[in-house]
């Protein structure tokens, strides 16, 4: 007994002396390869070959509007297939343009927003990114879950620490560019003539995707943009301290590579994105013509239709640039002016100040009288600032049609 009882303190004598080690002097972190990450990431941009194809049972369909399956990218080693409505114009001639759509968080595909994009005259495809179709189950209340779908979003980037192909944000990239690849596929579709919108997530996602793929021929992101480990919001406090977010996924560190055309758009009461933030990412762009628009009261969801969207959409694709652009903005003291060219006549201009601080979701913004007039081929808008103004911007008025000076604080 006594033999057995120093045995035993010698063979644990050891491994507690190594354990202690081992907690005192951790063997040093491998340091992570960010720029080889981006590399893996950024071949998302060269998607061409199109996916398979497969009927889904139970969804009303015609020739010009279905309820789809198509392969999607591999998840956790295993396949997947990704939900989707995809149109048609009913009436078209010779090639027709095409759209990505990309819903929000909570969202789905949407076969309201494909249709409203076909009665437009376009091509396109609604998926689903978060593993759903297009159907809700009562009992549960939940929607109803694919069982080949992919991944459901993890928060604010929850789930940065997996394997970057398995992080939601890639599979969406990568969702993205296959359902290009498909509209592409079409011999309908003008395959020089494919845009992408998205909104508040997809938004986020949209401005990712075009620093990522430039061969879209115009974007529009809608609420969400890049920069959002700085918000003083939810997203900020997630993503202060995330390095993949901050050297893998922000838009901006991609947002000069993109070429086409972009509309960013949102409302300057919205809670999730501030307008310093996302005026931040429409600077962004070293290449093409940035249009931005922000429509006071507009609402934050998965908007389906804004007249907006069609004016530049259309514009670039049958004149080569947006409806409008502007050419100045500057604040002086007191007042702000701005000019614009536009191809479309303006009808009135409007000054939208602050006078409150803090997080401009949460401002008062106030929207007062400003001076429009023609100048030869350009349109000039300037107002008065009220006394204490702490933010402000022009928006001027086309018909039903919103376009914006630049946003600026006052410092």
């Amino acid at each position: 007994m006594k033999l057995k009882t120093k045995l035993l303190r010698i063979l644990a004598t050891p491994c507690l002396a190594i354990s202690t080690l081992l907690a005192a002097d951790p063997a040093p972190a491998t340091a992570i390869d960010y720029k080889a990450i981006r590399a893996e990431v950024e071949t998302l941009g060269a998607i061409t070959e199109p996916p398979k194809v497969h009927a889904v049972e139970g969804f009303y369909s015609t020739a010009n509007l279905k309820a789809i399956f198509f392969e999607g990218p591999d998840f956790q080693g295993k396949p997947t297939k990704v939900f989707a409505w995809l149109g048609l114009p009913e009436k078209r001639e010779g090639k027709i343009p095409a759209v990505v759509l990309v819903h929000g968080g909570g969202g789905n595909a949407s076969k309201k927003w494909v249709k409203t994009w076909a009665n437009h005259g376009y091509a396109a495809i609604s998926m689903s990114l978060e593993g759903h179709i297009d159907r809700y189950d009562e009992k549960s209340k939940t929607r109803v879950r694919n069982p080949e779908g992919g991944p459901e979003r993890s928060g604010i980037f929850g789930d940065s620490a997996s394997p970057i192909k398995d992080q939601w944000m890639y599979q969406c990239v990568a969702i993205a560019g296959r359902s290009a690849a498909l509209l592409r596929s079409l011999p309908e579709v003008d395959t020089n003539k494919i845009g992408v919108v998205g909104c508040s997530w997809g938004g986020i996602i949209t401005s990712t995707v075009i620093g990522i793929d430039t061969r879209y021929a115009f974007a529009i992101p809608v609420y969400g943009c890049g920069g959002l480990d700085a918000i003083p919001n939810q997203y900020g406090a997630n993503l202060a301290n995330n390095e993949v977010y901050k050297k893998v996924w922000d838009a901006n560190l991609r947002l000069d590579r993109a070429a086409m055309p972009v509309l960013w758009l949102s409302w300057p009461e919205d809670a999730h994105f501030p307008m310093d933030t996302f005026a931040l990412s429409s600077k962004k762009k070293a290449h093409g013509a940035s249009e931005l628009c922000l429509i006071p009261g507009m609402g934050h969801g998965n908007l389906t239709d804004r007249p907006e969207w069609f004016a530049f959409a259309d514009s670039v694709l049958k004149e080569g640039r947006p409806w409008i652009l502007q050419t100045s903005s500057k604040l002086e003291v007191g007042k702000i002016e701005a000019s614009f060219d536009s191809i479309k006549p303006l009808d009135t201009a409007v000054l939208v100040s602050t006078t409150d601080s803090g997080i401009t979701g949460s401002r008062k913004w106030i929207q007062s009288p400003a001076t429009l007039t023609k100048s030869g081929d350009r349109w000039l808008a300037d107002a008065a600032l009220p006394a204490g103004t702490t933010a402000c911007f022009i928006n001027v008025k086309s018909g039903q049609i919103i376009a914006t000076s630049d946003y600026h604080e006052v410092k």
